[in-house]
């Protein structure tokens, strides 16, 4: 599937796809965090038909309806198929500094080189969790990098 990509300078990006029935769908992020849905006109899908405002929260939960707990699955998956590449959820203790702080705080891809994928909390998946998710202990993060950003993160997360 085809998912085509639009730049909306001073808006963020707007990503579409036509379903196999023919339906263009497409889904607004803007840089606040917001989401809109967008369903276009089966006569016209170039026209809106249908916009459904999401705050983060709520584009979270609708990810989640729509198959997000699958995002581990699929890291799983990459991980056999790309040599070099590390996967590893990292649950956060009770003692971490960052327990009850920003995620961005912790400054993890400029440090390590590894990529925070997911944020799993009490079996829920919060795919792509922005830089002000905040982290809480038992937490696991789902991160992707090489054994040694992999290694840095699991450090980081653990004593700073």
């Amino acid at each position: 599937m085809d998912i085509e990509e639009t730049k909306l300078p001073g808006v963020g990006l707007r990503h579409d796809f036509v379903t196999e029935r023919g339906r263009r769908v497409g889904v607004i992020s803007q840089r606040n965090g917001d989401r809109e849905l967008l369903i276009y006109s089966e006569d016209d899908p170039d026209a809106c038909q249908f916009v459904v405002d999401l705050h983060p929260g709520e584009a979270e939960a609708l990810a989640e309806l729509l198959g997000a707990p699958r995002v581990i699955e699929r890291l799983a998956r990459m991980r056999e198929q790309v040599e070099g590449i590390a996967t590893e959820g990292i649950v956060v203790g009770a003692g971490s500094p960052y327990d009850g702080r920003p995620m961005g705080e912790a400054q993890i891809r400029s440090r390590t080189g590894a990529s925070v994928v997911a944020l799993v909390r009490r079996g829920d998946v919060i795919p792509s969790p922005t830089p002000a998710q905040v982290i809480q202990a038992g937490d696991k993060v789902v991160v992707v990098g090489t054994e040694d950003g992999v290694r840095a993160t699991a450090k980081i997360l653990a004593s700073g």
